[in-house]
């Protein structure tokens, strides 16, 4: 099985994709080679991805996302790793889909929240609810993503690998162009010690050999702290999820707020917000990066409307 994952997780690398998506693919195949008494998946046929799945739904009773992750796990591990046809299997028992509410904060609630934090923390969690990117969108975003003139953030490499374009809050230009301005005397400090690199997505570097040290590919939220690549380069990562999901936590106690909120809340208030002034669903979907605009549709359930506009007897 090591040698099996070793190969998944290079598969993986090879195509970019993120640190996230190989550990859930890892686990899956894990969990799929466990299932059948940890047989060589090379010995399984489309009858037991068939039985794994069913399993997921009916006896794990996992969400429909949680079983389609799987799904996709599996399929990488027999197409892109063991080059292996794979039969029908696509009469395994679907999991059930629930409609969950999503947490949204009122626009006086985001604000408050947001004013009892500082420094960097405060700044990506005001991008989060003014531009409506998920967590780590923000933290990947590079230098070269921010256009300041055309009032837009470019987020590359989104869910599903793709781009879009979203907007820069004209609110925290100013915070921002600070913070984007002291991180080149940083980096400029880091060339000085041969220090000033960066990761690049792609395969880039081998493209563009000195491109890991421009200014352009820097995070924009990077790590104080160096790490080392593979050919031994000491480069600044991004910073970790951890400390923005820890400072808002921190902030939301602050507040008399009795709502459980995450970075992604940020998110969902951003396009309830959005629907709230009368922009259209399609243009919300487009910032939010949708495939469907179903996806977007969950936020009408959430919109200041007071049970759909219903007026209550008792008013």
């Amino acid at each position: 099985m090591s040698q099996l994952l070793n190969s998944v997780s290079t598969n993986i690398k090879l195509r970019n994709m993120s640190r996230k998506t190989e550990s859930a693919y890892i686990r899956w195949i894990k969990e799929y080679i466990l299932f059948h008494q940890k047989k060589h998946p090379k010995e399984l046929n489309e009858k037991h991805i068939q039985s794994f799945l069913t399993h997921l739904a009916v006896n794990k009773n996992y969400a429909p996302s949680t079983q389609s992750q799987a799904l996709n796990a599996i399929v990488f591990l027999y197409k892109e790793v063991l080059d292996q046809h794979i039969g029908d299997f696509s009469s395994f028992r679907k999991a059930k889909a629930k409609l969950h509410i999503p947490v949204v904060f009122s626009k006086t609630e985001a604000k408050l929240i947001i004013s009892n934090m500082q420094g960097v923390p405060k700044l990506i969690t005001s991008i989060l609810y003014g531009s409506g990117l998920r967590l780590m969108e923000a933290l990947r975003l590079r230098i070269q993503d921010i256009d300041f003139e055309q009032n837009m953030i470019v987020v590359r490499n989104g869910k599903g690998n793709k781009d879009r374009v979203t907007l820069l809050p004209g609110s925290v230009k100013v915070q921002l162009r600070e913070h984007i301005t002291n991180r080149k005397k940083i980096h400029n400090d880091d060339l000085i010690i041969n220090r000033g690199y960066t990761t690049l997505p792609f395969a880039l570097s081998k493209k563009y050999p000195n491109a890991d040290k421009e200014f352009i590919w820097q995070y924009v939220f990077a790590s104080a702290r160096f790490v080392k690549t593979d050919e031994g380069k000491l480069c600044r990562h991004h910073i970790f999820e951890s400390t923005i999901q820890r400072a808002i936590s921190a902030a939301l106690k602050k507040t008399s707020i009795s709502k459980h909120g995450t970075p992604h809340t940020f998110r969902h208030s951003f396009a309830t917000h959005l629907l709230e002034a009368g922009y259209d669903i399609r243009t919300v979907q487009e910032l939010l990066g949708h495939k469907s605009v179903k996806t977007t549709m969950i936020y009408t359930h959430v919109m200041n409307k007071g049970g759909f506009g219903v007026k209550s007897p008792l008013d």
